[in-house]
């Protein structure tokens, strides 16, 4: 087994509570780097921790939430425009993930539409119950319970020998339980408190996820009032921890 980073470039929820930055949570593995998300913030969490987008081999989206994907148009227009990548770039993601970032693009940048990468992109558009490998990655996922127009997933990712869980967004379902089941780390949604928010994984629910280690993200305000007073690991912009 070889030793797995786990960073969290930004640990927030779609409003900025706590001023934390939107979903990205970088993995480190032996001769890979991969998103988890990749949220409208992200380029500004990746430069304040001094990473170059660059280093990324593959960005996986659990759904098209701009604050879990609004991030790659701002990653793709500087890898063309100011970077200059030369790396090849893997964006896994479900159905009509292409299309929806490329209008985003033209919704953020009118005109770009005309540009073409000169570096290797490839667009991996995947189903709920899928078990695929990419660079090395096993990957398995299950439909998550969140907006069904943003297609929602959940992964379970195997990377060096240990076996990382994401929750995404969406509230608990049997599925989600059994994906994490045993995993080295779950990295999950943990939206409310003290009530149950529909389309979301809330604190009533985190003891169900049968895993070695937790480490709660994507907090509102009505949560993140709460992380000195749970036992479970609360993310926070920056934080790195080794699987």
């Amino acid at each position: 087994m070889s030793e797995v980073t786990v960073r969290f470039v930004g640990s927030g929820d779609s409003f900025g509570s706590g001023g934390r930055l939107q979903t990205c949570i970088l993995v480190d593995g032996p001769g890979i780097r991969f998103a988890m998300d990749f949220g409208a913030t992200s380029m500004v969490g990746l430069r304040a921790l001094d990473i170059d987008p660059n280093s990324i081999d593959v960005i996986l989206l659990s759904h098209l939430h701009g604050d879990h994907c609004a991030g790659v148009p701002f990653l793709m227009m500087d890898a063309m425009l100011g970077s200059k990548r030369a790396t090849p770039l893997t964006i896994v993601g479900p159905k009509t993930t292409a299309s929806h970032l490329d209008t985003v693009r033209e919704v953020m940048f009118p005109g770009s539409h005309i540009m073409e990468p000169k570096f290797p992109v490839t667009h991996r558009e995947i189903a709920s119950g899928d078990d695929i490998e990419i660079e090395g990655l096993k990957i398995s996922t299950v439909e998550a319970r969140h907006t069904k127009t943003t297609n929602p997933m959940a992964f379970r990712v195997e990377v060096g020998g240990k076996v990382v869980c994401y929750t995404g967004d969406g509230e608990y379902t049997d599925a989600l339980g059994g994906l994490v089941e045993g995993a080295d780390l779950v990295v999950a949604e943990c939206y409310y408190f003290d009530k149950p928010v529909n389309w979301h994984l809330n604190y009533p629910d985190i003891h169900k996820l049968n895993a070695k280690r937790v480490i709660l993200t994507h907090m509102s305000a009505n949560m993140l009032a709460q992380t000195d007073n749970v036992p479970e690991e609360c993310a926070y912009d920056g934080l790195a921890v080794n699987v």
